[in-house]
């Protein structure tokens, strides 16, 4: 599988008509454009774009102003944008999160993975967390959360990239290494800290090392202050389907310190999440 392959799971144009350029000349005519146009629109807000004029959807969007203002006049309507009145800037409603909570709501391995994230989360101290991939990106799509101090809020639904983080890494273990370099080389790789890994082999030798203790590490590599102990969630195929992670603060624990004590707790976590998915 390719990483045009996985991108492509969630719909789009099919790699092999990107490849070729077959999509150019002959067009999927099921494909939605004035969909994408909205969600295109939606996904332009953000935590920098929290609230934007329709010219600035239309320039982070690539749509012409007219195209825009019929896109977000109908997100308008149909209650998933709002315009203030005095400052005619839009935002999202809480309407959007609809849509993300009926996903939610109806995935069978967040339902599975509860009792499990409760019970690492009550044994280790920390937040324990449930992610999923999206891309080359793992998306929060269940916590259990911690009464002590976190130095960084990574709440449900934030998506972080696999390349530095635990969770990333130990999803990525458990693919062939021709994917595993294939998905790390269409990887941005920005260093997000002095202490990110960005050079494809260094990363690849830190998923080959995931394989062979059973977990991943990320020692301040996307946050300052924030570390990571991860493990991959397999299907009863041995196909991975997401990962569970803790993310110990710097501020209570070494990395070793984690490693040892953290680690086995997370395997069993993983290795429990999976068992019950097998069934």
């Amino acid at each position: 599988m390719t990483v045009q392959d996985i991108e492509y799971q969630g719909g789009g144009v099919p790699p092999q008509a990107a490849e070729s350029g077959e999509y150019t000349t002959r067009p999927d005519p099921l494909f939605n454009q004035s969909l994408e146009k909205g969600l295109d629109v939606l996904r332009a807000f953000s935590v920098v774009h929290r609230t934007l004029t329709l010219a600035e959807l239309a320039a982070l969007t690539g749509m012409t102003k007219s195209s825009a203002q019929r896109t977000v006049h109908t997100l308008e309507k149909l209650g998933y944008v709002a315009k203030h009145p005095q400052t005619r800037r839009f935002r999202l409603t809480p309407k959007v999160m609809e849509i993300g909570y009926n996903y939610l709501s109806a995935d069978a391995l967040i339902q599975a993975a509860s009792p499990y994230l409760s019970q690492l989360a009550n044994a280790s101290g920390e937040t324990a967390n449930l992610t999923e991939p999206v891309g080359l990106d793992m998306v929060y799509v269940a916590q259990l959360m911690t009464s002590k101090y976190i130095p960084v809020l990574t709440p449900v639904g934030m998506r972080i990239p696999m390349y530095c983080t635990s969770s990333g890494r130990a999803y990525l273990s458990t693919l062939p290494d021709e994917q595993v370099m294939a998905m790390l080389e269409s990887s941005a790789r920005v260093a997000r800290t002095p202490a990110t890994l960005t050079d494809v082999r260094a990363i690849f030798e830190t998923v080959a090392a995931c394989r062979k203790v059973g977990y991943a590490c990320n020692n301040e590599e996307l946050f300052l202050g924030d570390m990571g102990i991860g493990a991959a969630i397999v299907n009863s195929q041995g196909q991975p389907v997401g990962a569970v992670h803790v993310s110990p603060p710097a501020s209570r624990w070494s990395m070793a310190e984690a490693q040892k004590k953290l680690a086995p707790m997370v395997i069993e976590c993983a290795w429990a999440i999976s068992r019950s998915i097998a069934h």
